[in-house]
């Protein structure tokens, strides 16, 4: 749970983090482990059809959740079920104290149920003289422990066999083997006689069918069974966003989730309740039953057209499995009770601004989470609104709003870049980086070597490099982008060398700025807003056939944020759509549509590798175009494991959190490395900032350049050889 008062506060609980070696280890294999088996489990299954069928009934069915309650409120107490409402999480845990205290309960079984965690179920129970005792192996552990769920399906994922095995060492006073089948029967023995003896059991539930007035709960342990079966009284709490109309809307989601949480075909119990069962214990051989549906702010998030998809989500847990702040920190840190990208939006919501506003700064936005959801959720973008609703509250940083204003005004922002060119020369020798960061700065950020500023903007030498093409087969416009004009010219040089090549006539606004994406991660909308519509005048004031940048970040940021920047203003809008639809990546342009046929080194082939930057694998969907490039230029292309991994820049995200950046730095480049490759390529140039400042501080040998750079250099090669060759 999250404790932390201020971002220097929640900074340390990072760095312990960290240092927990064995929960390192545990995310890292797991997150290798799961991409295999998820692929294996939707081998031969279409996963976006399955997610938008999910989409569809979702938002169906959040549509009209007043009347899905009514149904099944009516049909369930037909069956004899008692169903409630609760408003707030503590009116919930006062209900269920109340059912206890009407039926004389004493001792309490549960099955899993991040709902009952969400309203603090257990101690508030405990409290109250209730012997409360959790039967999922992994919710026993952590209870024993006193702590929350670091994973919101494998709760004890950050724990290894031994601790598991001192603690039921603890709690048994017998001696433990660690080996985890001698801890399963451990456990089994000391929860046997809890069910035996429990007169309440607790659970959730994944589903409630309004038709049959039905609750359907999957697990993988029998637990749940026997938490619902053995007991006199059975208390399901539900989030009121798990209601649907019918079984066949909730098989739709059974097809998905399993897969989706540890790439597993189907959970081994699939359990549905309709109406209380016969039981032994009660006195009148019949189970008292009651569904208590829980709103705490879900009802309001449901009339909120800009978070409502929020609660489309199926609690797969996927978002952390593939989240590369989770895979460093855990749940612990990287969540108050709900864990992962979803868990950083939830947290808001259902437990506030306080809890919420350290940790919806910790996304890296790679959109991992995205590419991964079972219900079509925009998380990166969801996290970005409420960190914005955050500052609105609190107020915005200082450096932010003036980081706006700068951005606001394109001369004022290219100026100081200049200047900052000039003053640089203490902290460079001459050398394109700096060798030493100034003194205000924290030694934290030493991770990497920073690149300079280059003493020419791209933009002040156009008029010296614009090619002259006789019957251009595409026109283009150039987009730079802010890193690619003043601090990586030569990606620029490059990429109209090879444009120039192909006979594609380049033209480059003099008008265009920054994309704008990094004011937007900072809270600043009406500065991004101020900046898009200003780069849309630019780049569509002389409409080209396609609009190419070099850096994939800008091409999403065009493409996904653009239009619904520029919504309010209809004719800004429409030019918006009109550049979201002709800017493509520059992989895209020479790929598929410039004849390569004549392009291949004649030199060995180096061995080179490829970091697939997460605007263009994930954000833009564009996977093999680059890595078709290398191999269409006769080079050794060696995949890497984690080619689509974030490499941790994030823009922002690495100078707010450089602990975390610099490890997730460490392991792309020891990825890399184990490929042998020579070369690492890449198209991003906050992709670049990164992996080449990373290998020049760690003495890497291994060069770190644009696929623009790679393409040039064969092409100017091969040209200066048929200029050098006889006739």
């Amino acid at each position: 749970m999250q404790n932390a008062r201020n971002l220097k506060a929640y900074r340390k609980q990072i760095e312990e983090a960290l240092e927990d070696k064995f929960q390192r280890k545990a995310l890292d294999k797991f997150a290798l482990s799961y991409r295999a088996s998820r692929d294996e489990a939707f081998s031969g299954l279409d996963f976006d059809c399955l997610v938008a069928d999910i989409v569809r009934l979702k938002d169906n069915a959040l549509a009209q959740l007043d009347v899905l309650y009514t149904r099944f409120k009516q049909n369930a107490e037909k069956m004899g079920v008692h169903v409630h409402l609760a408003r707030t999480a503590s009116q919930a845990n006062r209900m269920i104290a109340k059912i206890a205290k009407d039926n004389d309960v004493k001792r309490i079984v549960k099955s899993k149920s991040m709902t009952t965690e969400e309203t603090l179920l257990n101690p508030y129970l405990e409290s109250r003289g209730m012997q409360v005792t959790e039967t999922d192996l992994g919710e026993w552990i952590i209870q024993l422990r006193a702590e929350g769920p670091s994973h919101m399906v494998i709760p004890a994922i950050h724990l290894s066999r031994f601790q598991v095995a001192d603690l039921f060492t603890k709690v048994t006073g017998k001696k433990q083997d660690a080996q985890i089948q001698r801890l399963v029967k451990v456990a089994r023995r000391q929860l046997r006689s809890k069910f035996a003896e429990a007169d309440m059991g607790i659970t959730g539930a994944n589903f409630v069918l309004a038709d049959t007035g039905t609750i359907g709960i999957l697990t993988n342990e029998g637990n749940a069974r026997l938490v619902t079966t053995l007991p006199r009284v059975h208390v399901a709490l539900v989030g009121v966003e798990k209601l649907v109309p019918s079984l066949a809307d909730a098989l739709k989601i059974i097809k998905i989730l399993p897969r989706n949480t540890i790439g597993q075909h189907i959970c081994s119990y699939v359990t549905w309740i309709t109406g209380p069962n016969a039981c032994g214990a009660a006195a009148d051989n019949r189970k008292i039953m009651h569904v208590i549906l829980l709103d705490n702010g879900r009802l309001k998030l449901a009339r909120d057209p800009d978070f409502v998809q929020a609660l489309r989500c199926v609690r797969c847990g996927a978002c952390a499995n593939v989240c590369p702040v989770y895979r460093m920190v855990g749940g612990h840190t990287y969540g108050h009770i709900y864990i992962g990208a979803i868990g950083l939006i939830l947290t808001y919501f259902f437990h506030g601004r306080e809890k919420a506003r350290n940790l919806v700064q910790n996304c890296i936005n790679c959109g991992a989470c995205k590419e991964i959801c079972s219900a079509g959720i925009d998380l990166p973008q969801l996290i970005k609104a409420v960190h914005v609703r955050v500052m609105d509250k609190q107020g915005h940083p200082i450096q932010n709003v003036l980081l706006g204003k700068l951005l606001s005004n394109r001369k004022l922002f290219h100026g100081l870049l200049k200047a900052a060119a000039k003053a640089q020369k203490p902290f460079t020798g001459g050398a394109p980086y700096l060798r030493h960061l100034p003194m205000i700065v924290s030694k934290e950020h030493n991770f990497r070597r920073l690149p300079a500023i280059a003493p020419k903007a791209f933009r002040d030498m156009w008029h010296q490099l614009k090619p002259q093409v006789k019957k251009p087969v595409l026109r283009i416009s150039l987009f730079s982008g802010c890193a690619q004009d003043f601090i990586y010219p030569e990606q620029l040089t490059a990429a109209v060398g090879v444009l120039a090549s192909r006979r594609v006539a380049v033209d480059f606004p003099m008008e265009q700025s920054c994309c704008g994406l990094p004011v937007e991660m900072m809270g600043q909308i009406e500065a991004a807003r101020h900046v898009a519509a200003r780069n849309v005048l630019a780049m569509t004031k002389n409409m080209p056939d396609h609009i190419v940048s070099l850096c994939a970040s800008c091409v999403s940021h065009f493409t996904h944020a653009y239009p619904r920047l520029l919504a309010d203003n209809s004719e800004l809008a429409k030019k918006a759509h009109m550049l979201a639809e002709k800017v493509i990546p520059f992989s895209v342009l020479i790929n598929d549509m410039l004849s390569m046929d004549d392009f291949k080194s004649s030199d060995a082939p180096m061995p080179v590798t490829f970091h697939a930057p997460c605007h263009l694998c994930r954000g833009l969907n564009v996977k093999n175009a680059p890595k078709k490039l290398i191999v269409k230029a006769g080079l050794d292309f060696r995949p890497a494991q984690e080619e689509q991994t974030c490499c941790g820049f994030g823009g922002t995200y690495s100078s707010k959190f450089p602990a975390i950046s610099a490890q997730i730095l460490d392991k792309k480049l020891d990825d890399a490395v184990r490929t042998s490759a020579r070369q690492l390529v890449t198209e991003c140039p906050g992709c670049i900032l990164q992996l080449r400042g990373g290998a020049i501080q760690r003495g890497i040998d291994l060069r770190v350049i644009h696929l623009s750079e790679m393409l040039w250099e064969i092409e100017h090669k091969r040209q200066t050889q048929f200029h050098n060759s006889p006739d």
